[in-house]
């Protein structure tokens, strides 16, 4: 336990460490010491650094601070996502867009980007209102799905439903763009996912998901370490399973919608994260919940940081960088369990 949290503290130190780190490296690079004064002085209101040039306070704060942090919580709010659903369905290969999320704020991007619709009070956030909503309505009608062919929602029932449902989904979007060819570039770029020209207003509307969600997810730990042991050993101590299972599969659709919803659809960090956390720490979802989040973050920013970087001033899309990155992953996973 005192291993677990000498571990828990490093992380933290390490996470830190990664964001400014993904500040201060750019087409224009400042130094980290630099760095670290602009934010203590902008959060901590501590004197700024003799010799600093305004034009990297403006820099720091205005774009690449907003950038990084938004990153980080999506990066997050994935893999607690990725942490819950594998847990639920004991599988190390599942995910939130197992259960068709993604498909989802797909179809509903795609709607907002070929009629051009904007909601009067939400104006630029009308798409990623509406890709949330579309997610959320897409994992939803699974569970329900799920819920009336099996009244026990088994493991199998949930993943072959959300096949399902991804597949009709993403039918409808590939008619969308066969109708509507000259939005296909842009409903391309929207789905490989980018962090670019999003500012303080994106991380001000991600936070309701990541406190949602990862209050929703916290309160269940206990029901999950219990479900690991199985279901019929969970419902012998009490545990209604079809009830935490439908909960912890909305508050986890909660995270990864508002993710995806506003950063496109970036895949394998709902994988990988929880993966390297389970090495590290074990089962406890006390700490698999958290320190996914913390994990999943900060994979997220050094992804955004070579997206944007390796090939400057060109920009890959992030979610290319993390199928490049995950793929393998992917791969060394499966082919590790079937030995």
């Amino acid at each position: 336990m005192k291993s677990n949290n000498k571990i828990v503290i490093a992380s933290i130190f390490i996470g830190l460490i990664i964001i400014c780190i993904g500040v201060s490296i750019g087409s224009s690079n400042i130094n980290i010491i630099d760095t670290i004064s602009i934010l203590g002085n902008k959060i901590l209101n501590i004197p700024l650094k003799e010799g600093i040039d305004p034009k990297n306070i403006s820099i720091v704060w205005k774009l690449r601070l907003p950038r990084v942090l938004l990153a980080f919580l999506v990066g997050g709010c994935l893999a607690t996502s990725g942490a819950v659903v594998q847990s639920i369905l004991k599988n190390q290969l599942a995910s939130p867009y197992t259960l068709g999320v993604s498909s989802g704020a797909s179809l509903g991007a795609g709607l907002i980007i070929v009629s051009g619709a904007s909601i009067p009070f939400l104006g630029g956030f009308t798409l990623p209102v509406v890709g949330f909503i579309c997610g959320l309505a897409t994992v939803y009608s699974v569970i329900m799905f799920s819920s009336k062919i099996d009244k026990t929602m088994s493991n199998n029932t949930i993943i072959l439903a959300g096949m399902v449902f991804s597949l009709f989904v993403n039918a409808l979007l590939t008619t969308l763009t066969a109708l509507f060819t000259e939005d296909l570039k842009s409903i391309s770029m929207w789905q490989m996912g980018s962090f670019s020209m999003k500012g303080w207003s994106y991380v001000g509307l991600i936070l309701p998901f990541v406190t949602i969600g990862l209050i929703g997810v916290l309160k269940y730990t206990r029901e999950m370490d219990i479900l690991t042991f199985g279901e019929e050993q969970a419902k012998s101590v009490g545990v209604d399973t079809s009830k935490v299972k439908k909960h912890l599969f909305i508050f986890s659709t909660v995270l990864a919608g508002g993710a995806v919803s506003l950063s496109g659809t970036i895949g394998f960090v709902d994988l990988i994260a929880p993966h390297i956390v389970r090495k590290i720490f074990g089962s406890n979802h006390k700490y698999v919940v958290p320190m996914s989040f913390l994990v999943g973050g900060s994979l997220m920013v050094i992804t955004d940081l070579v997206a944007r970087t390796i090939l400057s001033p060109t920009e890959l899309p992030v979610g290319a960088v993390t199928a490049l990155l995950g793929a393998p992953f992917f791969g060394y996973v499966y082919f590790k369990k079937a030995r």
